[in-house]
């Protein structure tokens, strides 16, 4: 049997060259040449680095400095891998200080005063990279710090015009000018979600610039805002009958077909809160709330609000920000009445007294409350034949006892009461869950 090998390029023995006749024969590989191994399309690379920058903060086991230094690891490899991993690297950015925000900034600007007009994209890189923008743990130690970062900020919001979700820290407040900036770059209708943004508690409802800013963020699904609380009640008793009448004729209500979820904290009325109240919301199925009654707070819209939104949402979740002094205002009792289609209701002290004049019967599977209150109990009891598909009621400020306290322990305080409440839901086929959201073990105490 013969075999031809290809040799690409012959390689002669000539074992004696002095000789007279010389003699020489080419060397044959005694195996054939390995093909070259085919390389992955830079697509399935990015797919895989994609998933290894995730997985780098799952387990909780590294830093963010680790983090961080893993993540600059994969440039350095080689050429090719940079041109994949570098968009994946500016994708999700989150800043700790104030100094790293600057040279981001810095880095951006230069880039984008090198970008020429011929290119075939207009928007220059880094900056069409970035996606997600993460401010929460950057914090203003004095008003040069506040003045800083909001000159940081009007000069990096036109550079992103692809980003998606912003996050910034509660204490964070953005000035008529970074509003604007935002509001009239390129790209404010690919904003997705937008949180932490501090507004001032206003009797005001006219159009301010965060209104604004929603007018043109039409994509948005995600919106997390928080208030400056009461202060002085005096001022939000004056205005009420302004604004008792519904929209003034000029309004035009904002358009967000997609906002699915909802946050606004320590806000009783705002020109942010009067907007979304008068403005149809068809996707809006979470919301969070601060509840202010308007007993106490005349000029609250947070009940009207809840009445003007409550009939497709189904998640509701009541709660008070932890704060000297802090202030707990009634809750409305008819919450199931005006929200049908609750799957899950979060409650916050002082418990009201739900009252259900619905013939038919409630959706509700989840309460969650703040510790379990004996008063509160009869209220759930006389409720419960309306609301069959109820499975657990969670006491979201509570904790069970470890395994190994005595039972007198378990006995005493709030441990005695959770054994009250786990015991008599326990024959409707009712969990009671803790904090952690577990049912406790079993005990003899049951």
């Amino acid at each position: 049997m013969s075999a031809t090998v290809a040799v690409a390029q012959a390689i002669w023995l000539s074992p004696r060259p002095l000789a007279r006749c010389p003699s020489r024969f080419p060397l044959i590989p005694l195996l054939p040449q390995r093909p070259s191994g085919k390389t992955l399309p830079s697509e399935v690379w990015s797919k895989i680095l994609q998933y290894v920058y995730l997985t780098y903060g799952l387990t909780g086991a590294l830093i963010e400095e680790e983090i961080a230094g893993l993540r600059c690891g994969l440039l350095l490899i080689s050429k090719d891998l940079n041109a994949v991993a570098l968009p994946l690297f500016y994708a999700h950015i989150r800043v700790h200080s104030l100094r790293v925000f600057e040279k981001l900034a810095t880095r951006l600007h230069s880039a984008d005063q090198q970008w020429d007009s011929i290119r075939r994209i207009p928007y220059s890189a880094p900056g069409r990279w970035v996606q997600t923008l993460d401010l929460e743990p950057l914090h203003c130690h004095s008003s040069e710090d506040v003045l800083c970062l909001d000159a940081v900020l009007c000069q990096v919001f036109p550079l992103v015009p692809f980003l998606t979700s912003l996050a910034v820290n509660a204490n964070t407040v953005f000035s008529r000018r970074s509003l604007c900036t935002f509001t009239y770059r390129d790209g404010a209708q690919n904003v997705r979600s937008l949180k932490g943004v501090q507004l001032a508690t206003s009797i005001r409802v006219d159009e301010d610039a965060f209104v604004e800013l929603l007018r043109a963020c039409t994509r948005l699904e995600e919106l997390e805002i928080a208030g400056t609380g009461v202060g002085d009640t005096s001022d939000l008793e004056e205005t009420h009958d302004e604004i008792a009448d519904g929209p003034p004729p000029g309004f035009h209500p904002l358009h967000l077909p997609f906002l699915r979820k909802l946050v606004a904290l320590s806000m009783p009325i705002s020109p942010t809160l009067y907007a979304l109240m008068h403005s149809p919301l068809p996707a809006l199925r979470h919301l969070t709330l601060t509840p202010y009654d308007e007993l106490s707070i005349t000029a609250s819209l947070v009940p009207r609000f809840i009445l003007a939104h409550g009939q497709k949402l189904t998640s509701l979740h009541l709660y008070t920000v932890k704060q000297w002094p802090t202030t707990l205002f009634p809750s409305p009792a008819a919450l199931l009445d005006i929200c049908p289609s609750l799957k899950h209701v979060s409650l916050e002290l002082p418990l009201p007294r739900l009252t259900l004049s619905r013939e038919q019967q409630h959706e509700l599977e989840i309460l969650s409350i703040p510790r379990p209150k004996q008063e509160f109990l009869g209220v759930l009891e006389g409720l419960l034949p309306r609301l069959p598909r109820l499975r657990f009621v969670r006491a979201r400020d509570v904790k069970w006892l470890r395994e190994g306290m005595s039972s007198r322990a378990q006995q005493a305080g709030v441990q005695g009461e959770m054994l009250l409440w786990r015991r008599k839901l326990k024959r409707r086929g009712i969990q009671l869950l803790d904090a952690e959201w577990k049912p406790g073990t079993n005990s003899s105490l049951d």
